[in-house]
């Protein structure tokens, strides 16, 4: 596990200064260039307080030949903010390491360490990597924000899939499993659940790689593959520790594919995440990592997919009347919806959100975002079906067929919503 070597503290009176100061991209490269001839303890405060006031994932550092960009990411996109000088990102990275308990004198492999921001009360813990490159150290910045744990009626359900989540997860025993490739926000949507279940009269357990944000009354452990804690084992261990739920930050092997099933099979219930691009896809590759069909329908009781779209800017996006390439896609798109699903009205008269730009925004057009799902539920009929090792194409038919919206009509719902764009979907989860 990695440990937190070293913090930063940020007074609430210099961060709501840096907060009056930043409120777009173009303000934070303004106020970096002007912090260039000050402290490096300085230039860190504004790197790391604008990020967090720009809600950034990630900051990366990125030496060229003269200068190193600075870039963040934010709703899932890099952006250039500026440069700095190599004798200042060589300062800069100095401290990065220090507070990270890396090595200073090693830049010819990679090393990953931790250190904390602590603003006002609030601990937010940044995951440091760093990587040899052919112009010097790259550095990455993870932010891991507490503030970024949110409820499940938060995550952008629709009515009825927010029904089933919750019915789901009340279910004493059981494994839900959330698919989704990396960035496509299966952690948020677990730690959602958690929260919702969490109470005094039960125990839940994490294995997790790694621990991305701290919860209170949970136990939350790491795995160390080098001593011999990876998921297989470690899962075994919290078995016997009397949990009612399990979460499991990942399924890579048989080993904890068949661990977790068992789990799930004898009184506990099991989150868990894998990767594969939609729901029908996982219970394919849950039988193709060798578990059993007749363990993986009795355990498995939902298959969640998902994908993250930004959400158009409330300040600057307006509504304008679809072309006929668009409203031809949102008809193909929407064909077919079940029966107890309220399909939006798509007539002479419909809207959809355009994106433009303003600072607010910092001129992308989109702010925040939001998720896209699709449930895939494991019924007796279900169960029935998976015993037959049918393919990935038959199970995503089977699960139409009975009642699934996919990921796709998902994200058409909220286009005609005015929640995103087409494009932005198109962006995603391709044309």
């Amino acid at each position: 596990m990695l440990e937190i070597t070293g913090e930063i503290l940020i007074p609430a009176a210099k961060f709501a200064e840096i907060k009056k100061t930043i409120s777009s991209i173009l303000e934070f490269k303004k106020a970096l260039d002007k912090s260039l001839p000050e402290k490096i303890s300085q230039l860190m405060e504004i790197i790391l307080g604008g990020s967090l006031i720009l809600n950034a994932s990630d900051i990366h550092l990125e030496p060229g030949e003269e200068k190193t960009k600075i870039r963040l990411r934010i709703d899932g996109i890099l952006q250039d903010i500026t440069t700095i000088d190599k004798q200042t990102y060589e300062a800069l990275l100095s401290r990065i390491k220090l507070l990270s308990g890396l090595k200073l004198n090693i830049s010819d492999r990679p090393q990953d360490g931790r250190f904390s921001v602590n603003i006002d009360a609030l601990a937010i813990e940044i995951r440091t990597s760093t990587l040899p490159a052919e112009r010097g150290e790259t550095a990455v910045l993870r932010i891991l924000n507490p503030k970024n744990i949110i409820s499940m009626e938060a995550l952008g359900l629709r009515k009825d899939l927010l029904a089933m989540f919750e019915k789901e997860i009340k279910k004493p025993n059981g494994m839900i499993i959330v698919t989704g490739p990396t960035g496509s926000g299966k952690t948020t949507t677990l730690y959602a659940f958690l929260k919702k279940v969490q109470n005094p009269g039960i125990k839940i357990i994490t294995i997790e790689d790694p621990i991305e944000y701290h919860l209170e009354s949970i136990s939350q452990t790491q795995v160390q593959p080098k001593k011999g804690y990876d998921f297989a084992n470690g899962l075994k261990s919290i078995v016997r520790q009397d949990p009612d739920v399990i979460l499991v930050g990942e399924i890579r092997d048989l080993e904890t594919a068949n661990t977790a099933l068992q789990a799930a099979l004898t009184g506990h219930l099991v989150f868990s995440t894998l990767h594969t691009n939609d729901a029908a896809g996982t219970i394919a590759r849950l039988t193709n990592l060798g578990a059993n069909p007749l363990d993986v329908g009795p355990a498995v009781n939902l298959v969640v997919a998902q994908r993250l779209v930004r959400q158009i800017c409330q300040k600057c996006g307006k509504l304008v009347s679809p072309t006929k390439l668009e409203l031809k896609k949102i008809k193909n798109a929407l064909k077919g919806l079940p029966e107890n699903i309220k399909a939006p009205k798509i007539g002479s008269n419909l809207k959809i959100a355009q994106a433009g730009g303003c600072k607010y925004c910092n001129f992308t057009g989109y702010q925040g975002r939001v998720g896209i799902f699709e449930g895939f539920l494991i019924d007796d009929e279900a169960e029935r079906f998976i015993i037959k090792k049918p393919s990935i194409a038959d199970l995503k038919y089977f699960a139409v067929k009975h009642g699934m919206v996919t990921m796709e009509q998902d994200a058409f719902i909220k286009v005609v919503e005015g929640i995103t764009t087409i494009s932005e979907v198109e962006r995603v989860m391709g044309e």
